[in-house]
């Protein structure tokens, strides 16, 4: 008797704990619930967390409330001033209406299908429609201006040319976000909460002849730069080398000028020390022609005749006192 009731008890707590579980739902509050009968929703869609009490047979359909991320396909676009870039685009939407999103797309799968095509479309629309320089510029990063300030800022593109930045990337954003809600809310129940361009780039074609203007740009900055150099080079050198020969000019005039007055000196010197005693300098004056004209341990002979004027220091000279010798007794 005892096993037939201990049995009786679990069977009635078995099928107590399988009514509640089918018959109760607990909702967290980064979820919302659908409930369809027989494919037919059954009331609204239950948005707020707790308890909830459902029919068996009902059918739950769970749907995140938090943001989701949507990636769209790197793809070329041409922009309005005929450029054209490869653009990678990301976004992010939420479920803003469940029962809506159950109809129309059934679940994030189906969403993300229908987001390639419209996020897609309105990416290539707005770009499409605008010049590249408001795609990759906006108005404070030019000109600095505060935030919530409005004004038009200019910017230089690569081929030199001005433009006017009227919208700006973060304006353009805006609108791919605005076009896309456009679509998505009524349809799907879908809102697109922000839109964002990952990365611009040229296709490669462009890229090739991008980069090779950007070379031919780099040389000729830095030819322009040698050719400076070589110019200064010149300069300095041809200032150096008037500069020596000025030196060198004013070195030699100087050692010129040193020279004359040692001449001047060692003539006057001279003079002074030959006119104390003419007759002195013409005999120093007969030596060195004797000297030069017989030479240095050279044999040279020489024939003058007895009334030269280079004989007449030697006919003057007389002859040595004869040694007289004594002799002791």
């Amino acid at each position: 008797m005892s096993n037939r009731l201990g049995l009786l008890i679990l069977v009635v707590v078995v099928a107590t704990v399988a009514a509640v579980s089918t018959c109760t739902m607990i909702v967290p509050e980064f979820e919302s619930v659908v409930l369809t009968e027989f494919g037919e929703p059954v009331g609204e869609p239950i948005t707020t967390p707790g308890l909830r009490l459902v029919m068996p047979w009902y059918e739950r359909h769970i749907f995140p409330k938090r943001l989701l991320r949507w990636d769209g396909n790197v793809s070329q676009i041409p922009t309005r001033d005929k450029r054209f870039i490869l653009v990678d685009a990301t976004a992010r939407w939420r479920i803003l209406d469940p029962l809506q999103f159950l109809r129309s797309v059934t679940n994030v799968n189906g969403a993300q299908t229908r987001l390639d095509d419209i996020i897609d479309s309105a990416v290539r629309t707005v770009i499409s429609d605008n010049e590249l320089i408001e795609l990759v510029r906006t108005e404070r990063e030019l000109i600095g201006l505060p935030e919530g300030a409005t004004a038009t800022a200019l910017a230089v593109l690569g081929d030199g040319a001005r433009a006017t930045i009227e919208k700006g990337r973060i304006a353009l954003q805006t609108e791919i976000v605005t076009r896309s809600n456009a679509t998505t809310k009524e349809q799907y129940g879908i809102e697109v909460v922000d839109v964002r361009v990952k990365r611009i780039n040229y296709i490669d074609e462009v890229q090739s002849n991008i980069f090779n203007r950007m070379i031919a740009e780099r040389k000729k900055v830095a030819e322009q730069y040698r050719s400076e150099g070589k110019g200064k080079a010149a300069e300095i050198l041809g200032r150096m080398e008037r500069d020596l020969k000025q030196i060198e000019s004013e070195a030699f005039r100087k050692a010129r000028e040193i020279e004359g007055a040692a001449d001047a000196d060692a003539a006057r010197i001279y003079a002074e020390a030959y006119g104390a005693d003419p007759e002195f300098y013409a005999f120093l004056a007969t030596l060195d022609t004797w000297e030069r004209g017989l030479g240095k341990g050279e044999r040279t002979r020489m024939i003058l005749g007895t009334d030269s004027d280079l004989l007449r220091y030697l006919q003057r000279a007389s002859p040595p006192p004869e040694a007289k010798i004594t002799t002791k007794p």
